[in-house]
């Protein structure tokens, strides 16, 4: 290893911290420190620091080797550094965040920005009801000093000589079996097609720069745990005045434990006493709505199931809504004092069978007939 000082040190961030943080914590140094444009004489030594620290701790297998073996667990797992040579911030983003993230990649022109993907959590009622949520998130947006253009205000930007500004090369080799064409980015414009002689100071001739942005996201009734919301044109600016990409949300529902979700009904139970449930009663249930009265018969059992109609959720995608299904729990009394076991003992000396048997419905009569 080039150096032994702490990963988490040298990008600034708790020993915790997730991968959100670690990113912007790398874009922040990585803008201070870049010899593009920093004037500090360590600025490269300690920019390829910050580079290596970013290596490890934004890949979950290094991270955990690094936590709990530290540099020497890194080195016996056989990781070495990258030896990139960035010539400027578009490389080093490429290479960390996706071609698309600042355009380049071998397109020349205008490209499509990158999308964006991000997280929203939200309770199970709202998942019932629909509910708006806001939503921070890291854009790359368009330069307001150059327009996109990534140059500084009033320079000239040129073809580039070596690919004649198609932002390709191709190469031509000979074998026995024919001619084959290989074609690839060009190395002198990274394939944008243009050389700008002076970059824009405010983007370094990038094009764009990040920001830090917060959408209301609407997210609709019915929605299920793990999809996706997509908010067209809200992602990353495209290259050159391109399209902008689109942004994809990810809604996950924190479990509630009143309830238990299936398809778009819903399933709770409801406790009742061995009185109510022998003698009937009216209690409280709880829904997606709030609470609501449910009265139970006389000689209620053990696992039965009462459907509330229509409380469910709501169907995404077409008319109607699912169902909540009461599971019934008999609660049996635990501790009794010497009156309550003697009334129980003389209700089981005065029960018959005729006490638990079960009343026969339409269906147990039809077979009874049939008998």
């Amino acid at each position: 290893m080039a150096t032994e000082r702490d990963y988490y040190d040298l990008l600034g961030v708790a020993r915790d911290a997730g991968q959100d943080e670690i990113k912007r914590a790398f874009r922040r140094l990585a803008r201070e420190l870049h010899p593009d444009v920093s004037q500090e004489p360590d600025a490269e030594h300690r920019f390829r620091e910050v580079v290596e620290a970013y290596e490890v701790l934004s890949n979950s297998e290094r991270r955990e080797l690094y936590d709990r073996f530290g540099h020497a667990g890194l080195r016996s797992g056989g990781f070495q550094p990258s030896t990139f040579d960035f010539g400027n911030l578009t490389d080093l983003f490429s290479a960390f965040f996706g071609d698309d993230l600042f355009g380049v990649g071998g397109r020349s022109g205008r490209g499509r920005g990158a999308d964006i993907g991000a997280r929203v959590e939200i309770d199970l009622a709202d998942a019932a009801t629909g509910t708006t949520r806001e939503v921070p998130f890291e854009v790359a947006v368009t330069c307001g000093r150059c327009h996109g253009d990534g140059a500084e205000p009033g320079s000239e930007v040129s073809a580039c000589p070596a690919c004649g500004g198609t932002g390709r090369q191709s190469q031509v080799s000979r074998s026995v079996f024919g001619e084959f064409v290989r074609t690839q980015t060009c190395g002198q414009c990274r394939g944008s097609g243009r050389v700008i002689q002076h970059p824009c100071q405010e983007c370094n001739g990038v094009g764009r720069v990040v920001e830090e942005r917060t959408l209301e996201v609407d997210i609709p009734a019915g929605i299920h745990d793990g999809q996706r919301i997509r908010l067209s044109g809200e992602g990353h600016a495209g290259a050159v005045g391109g399209h902008a990409g689109d942004m994809y949300v990810e809604v996950h529902i924190r479990p509630d434990e009143r309830f238990v979700r299936e398809g778009n009904d819903v399933y709770c139970t409801v406790d009742l006493t061995v009185v109510q449930a022998a003698l009937g009663a009216t209690v409280g249930v709880a829904t997606l709505a709030g609470e609501t009265e449910m009265t139970f018969e006389p000689g209620t059992q053990p696992g039965q199931v009462h459907v509330l109609r229509g409380r469910g959720f709501p169907a995404l995608q077409g008319f109607g809504r699912g169902d909540q299904r009461v599971l019934v729990n008999v609660l049996v009394p635990r501790h009794l004092t010497p009156d309550q076991r003697a009334l129980l003992e003389e209700l089981d000396r005065t029960s018959t069978d005729a006490t638990y048997r079960a009343d026969e419905g339409f269906f147990d009569k039809l077979k009874s007939a049939f008998r």
